[in-house]
């Protein structure tokens, strides 16, 4: 199997670099959202295998809420967002106020709504500057939420990249009010799968 991100320090820290600004312009958005003062960080970026990134959402069959993206035009491949249960209550609740999700499987349109949007938040700044970064064309589907087994959102997207590579590309991502530096909002990751093709088109252009 062949290693589809060959990562140098050079290419971490562009990564970082794409993430950290694209966390910035989250940050902007959230607290616009949510009517308070939002910090977005991103204190990792890295190459997880295929069962590694299982182990990030606590296992294949841990229930989460993922928002997934799939990007085409001069990048091509898939975009998720994931956050386990627990943080999508939380979530959902600050910016809903008295009310509580109960469970994934009660999830009324408008909690979907706002943890869809929240997703597409955080995947489209990071998209975003992506595309100003490279000059390439980054067209973003609209995005979709499901709440089910990690394994079962994710495993279509891996089973198409598997054919290149047994690795996907890892965000870490934490939100917190700013000033509450002790208080998480949101502890969540970001998986981007790009094609090889387009990871190629990426570095080809930042490494210039």
């Amino acid at each position: 199997m062949s290693k589809l991100f060959d990562l140098s320090n050079k290419r971490i820290d562009i990564l970082k670099e794409i993430a950290n600004i694209g966390a910035g312009n989250a940050a902007t958005s959230l607290s616009q959202l949510l009517n308070k003062k939002i910090e977005m960080k991103v204190p990792n970026v890295y190459v997880a295998s295929f069962n590694d990134v299982m182990d990030l959402a606590g296992g294949a069959e841990t229930e989460v809420t993922a928002v997934y993206i799939r990007i085409q035009e001069d990048i091509t491949g898939s975009m998720f967002f994931i956050l386990p249960i627990p943080q999508a209550k939380k979530y959902a609740k600050a910016l809903m106020n008295d009310y509580v999700l109960q469970d994934a499987s009660t999830m009324k349109e408008m909690e979907c709504s706002v943890l869809q949007e929240l997703g597409n938040i955080l995947i489209g700044s990071y998209l975003s500057v992506l595309s100003n970064m490279t000059n390439l064309m980054v067209n973003p589907s609209v995005p979709a939420i499901q709440c089910d087994m990690f394994g079962a959102i994710i495993s279509h997207a891996l089973i198409e990249l598997s054919l290149e590579s047994d690795e996907a590309l890892v965000i870490d991502a934490v939100i917190k009010e700013e000033g509450h530096q002790d208080s998480e909002l949101i502890r969540g990751h970001i998986f981007f799968l790009p094609d090889s093709q387009s990871y190629k088109k990426i570095f080809d252009i930042l490494e210039v």
